[in-house]
């Protein structure tokens, strides 16, 4: 009794890339990841893991992008602006993650 283990497929449709935003602006970074389970997407901001649950201005959409509402760029305080990763778990198989994409902001 062998067990076979077939191949699922399990990887990303659409990766997100560098963008160039203003202050204030909406940004949509676009992830969307295949496979017979729906993965579940997260996001990670400079490696670290976001806690979208309680942010009111960033939201994962359906497909599994990130979208920043309203971006906020100041002096001393750029939250939005870093380098981000979609990162695609399915329980059975494990996680994939995106490349990096840099948020730019830009001044006035």
């Amino acid at each position: 009794g062998s067990l076979v283990r077939t191949f699922t497929p399990f990887s990303f449709l659409v990766e997100p890339v560098d963008v160039l935003s203003v202050r204030g602006a909406s940004v949509v970074m676009n992830c969307s990841a295949h496979c017979e389970t729906a993965p579940k997407i997260e996001w990670k901001k400079d490696g670290t893991f976001l806690n979208l649950v309680s942010d009111d201005r960033r939201q994962l959409l359906p497909d599994g992008s990130l979208l920043i509402n309203s971006v906020v760029h100041s002096k001393h305080n750029k939250p939005d602006e870093g380098y981000y990763q979609c990162v695609a778990t399915v329980d059975s198989l494990g996680t994939i993650v995106s490349r990096t994409a840099k948020l730019t902001v830009a001044g006035k």
